[in-house]
């Protein structure tokens, strides 16, 4: 079998939510999709990496991987590594499906048969809601009135639901701000506090982990075990969050979860702007790691999530099953990606929504006093 083509397809909303998909297609009629963060430099550069696979046996993932990692000259950051997650998924899938089993299969077999996971929910109502449909896991983002809304769900949901904190930037908050405003979310039982500083300063990451009695999780941003490795070996976090549209590909993924392991740190794969063969190439993996610790999912999102992709998956309880099916277990739905047709055009993606801040990125924390304050 070798590898004849590699193709990109787009979804979305013009003004929303927008998803880059790829298929690697073979000469004996098995293809594979994957995913990839949705930038249009990372669609130009899945074109790019397949131009050194083309007539490489797809089932050789690790020698199909180096080709393309070592097609960059100079250090490969997340760009090249949402190229080769879509394309190395795919080859997963292709590998899956020509077997005739899951990819959770060849991975090592799953440990599990259903993943515990959590979904978002940044308003006491929201969470509320939430918990009633039976989320047990619950995370809210955002730095403005922090402290306040963490304090609230509390309040509304109790003890038995797990809250996370994600109060990453931009504007990043600077050291000092992100260990006071760890040391108040301390009274919360809060599961973990994510990615309080800017992913480019491991050593005030470090300085948070150590001033504050709560777990710490990062990693969304990073590509590879190699941008990874400080955070693991200094062990400055106790949660790593590779995404599986932008780190490298399972491969990298699953060498990132042992080397967790043997540092006692737990695996729980970032997906809050992935799309859902992202989420679903996830799942197979933390099927199978002995560190698996939570799976993000993204509810009431875009409607052409939903569509885009067959069979959807089904949450019952805050669990997830794991797919049964060969392969990924799912598939493009041509027609729907149709009807979703959107252009991925390059231009600011940061979360800034305050125009104050579109320009800046650490900003310290004025009205110190309310910001801080948690009632």
């Amino acid at each position: 079998m070798k590898i004849t083509e590699v193709k990109t397809y787009t979804a979305g909303e013009p003004d929303g939510r927008k998803f880059l998909f790829c298929r690697v297609y073979t000469d004996e009629g098995i293809y594979g999709v994957g995913e990839a963060s949705a930038w249009a430099a990372i669609q130009t550069e899945i074109h790019n990496k397949a131009s050194v696979i083309i007539g490489e046996d797809p089932f050789n993932i690790e020698r199909c991987w180096s080709k393309m990692f070592l097609q960059t000259h100079g250090m490969a950051g997340v760009v090249t590594g949402g190229a080769i997650s879509a394309i190395e998924t795919a080859l997963w899938d292709i590998k899956g499906k020509a077997f005739g089993v899951p990819v959770w299969q060849l991975l090592g077999g799953r440990m599990r048969e259903t993943l515990r996971c959590y979904t978002h929910a940044d308003t006491p109502e929201k969470a509320r809601e939430l918990v009633d449909e039976g989320y047990n896991g619950l995370k809210m983002g955002g730095v403005e009135g922090a402290a306040k809304r963490v304090a609230d769900m509390r309040a509304e949901v109790g003890d038995d639901v797990d809250i996370m904190a994600d109060l990453h930037g931009p504007p990043w908050m600077t050291t000092r701000d992100a260990i006071s405003m760890g040391r108040v979310l301390e009274d919360y039982g809060i599961f973990f506090y994510e990615e309080p500083v800017a992913p480019e300063n491991p050593e005030g990451l470090a300085r948070v982990s150590d001033a504050i009695n709560v777990p710490l999780a990062a990693g969304e941003r990073l590509a590879y075990i190699y941008g990874a490795k400080e955070l693991i070996e200094r062990e400055i976090v106790d949660v790593i969050q590779p995404d599986a549209g932008r780190f490298g590909g399972l491969t990298q993924m699953k060498k990132l979860a042992g080397m967790a392991e043997a540092h006692y740190i737990q695996f729980a794969p970032h997906d809050g702007s992935l799309g859902p063969i992202g989420e679903i190439a996830s799942l197979h993996l933390c099927a199978t790691l002995p560190n698996f610790l939570i799976w993000e999912h993204r509810t009431g999102d875009a409607q052409c999530r939903y569509e885009i992709m067959a069979p959807q998956p089904e949450v019952v309880d805050s669990y997830i099953k794991i797919p049964e099916g060969p392969g990924l277990g799912i598939d493009i739905v041509d027609d729907a990606v149709e009807s979703y047709p959107v252009e991925l055009i390059s231009g600011h993606s940061g979360y800034t929504r305050d125009e104050r801040y579109d320009s800046q990125f650490v900003y310290a924390r004025d009205r110190r006093g309310r910001w801080l304050k948690p009632e």
